[in-house]
């Protein structure tokens, strides 16, 4: 019995002497430095390729906003009616929101700013809170809730919808004289869907609502289902056309060169990219083998 004890302190001795050793060793270690981000032998046609895709991106210069005709009749609309803006992105739809919300504010009235992600819910709330004043914007999430009495609340749509089911169960009015309902879209979605459609459709008709989004293709049909759950007017607004914020695509190959997605005519994927393809289909065929 005793020797057996007398073993199994040696060994766990060598063990703790093994690890102070690799402990020492990892703290000794000094990594190599790596390689030049970008490899040395670029082609002046890869080089002006790529001069031609990063040219004129960075921070533009600071000029005085002119808001565009359809936000002017947006802000118009809201006045007496939900209104649904549908617009590309980058276009200016959260000018109209904001805007509206200065609004609101100045007459000691309250507003309800809701999205589909909790990322961007964190992200309007520090504009706003910068905007607006911290003193004057909560968040709710399912993981924060800051300041939730402010007159101006942001949060996700499920947190709203969760809002007017409590306030049906108690026989009280929701807090609030407007809602934003950011990504309006999201009604078609097969699993989340049902969030936005509770929303609307619970929403008093004293509460004006203003449903933005980038991708509704059938804006009418939209409108006229509003009207009929919540027997309110519904003001289309359609900012049709191209983004003003260009999107530029690229690929970063595995030798760190980087490619434009597509080719000039901006229709056909950029052949230059093919061969990575094939060196990967290669590289699993070996695998596999």
């Amino acid at each position: 019995m005793a020797r057996s004890l007398k073993d199994k302190n040696r060994s766990k001795s060598r063990r703790n002497a093994s690890s102070d050793a690799q402990r020492q060793k990892e703290r000794n270690f000094k990594r190599e430095i790596a390689p030049e981000s970008s490899a040395k032998s670029v082609s002046p046609n890869q080089l002006k390729t790529v001069e031609k895709l990063l040219n004129g991106i960075g921070t533009p210069e600071p000029r005085p906003l002119v808001p565009d005709d359809f936000q002017i009749d947006a802000l118009k609309a809201i006045e007496t009616q939900d209104v649904l803006v549908t617009a590309p992105t980058g276009s200016g739809k959260t000018w109209i929101a904001r805007e509206e919300i200065r609004r609101l504010l100045a007459d000691g009235k309250r507003a309800w700013y809701t999205t589909p992600l909790k990322a961007l819910t964190n992200s309007k709330y520090t504009e706003f809170s910068q905007e607006f004043g911290a003193e004057n914007v909560g968040i709710l999430t399912g993981d924060r809730k800051e300041n939730y009495d402010a007159p101006l609340i942001v949060g996700t749509t499920e947190i709203y919808r969760n809002q007017l089911f409590d306030s049906l169960r108690q026989g009280e009015q929701v807090n609030t004289d407007f809602v934003i309902l950011d990504e309006a879209h999201y009604l078609a979605d097969e699993y989340r869907g049902h969030v936005w459609e509770e929303a609307i459709i619970l929403s008093p008709p004293r509460i004006r609502l203003l449903l933005l989004s980038a991708t509704i293709g059938n804006a009418e049909e939209f409108a006229l289902w509003i009207e009929e759950v919540r027997g309110t007017q519904v003001k289309i607004i359609n900012r049709a056309g191209t983004r003003p914020v260009e999107l530029r695509a690229a690929f970063l190959a595995p030798n760190l060169q980087l490619y434009p997605l597509y080719d000039e005519s901006g229709e056909r994927m950029n052949r230059a990219i093919e061969q990575f393809a094939q060196e990967e289909n290669r590289f699993e065929r070996r695998r596999y083998r």
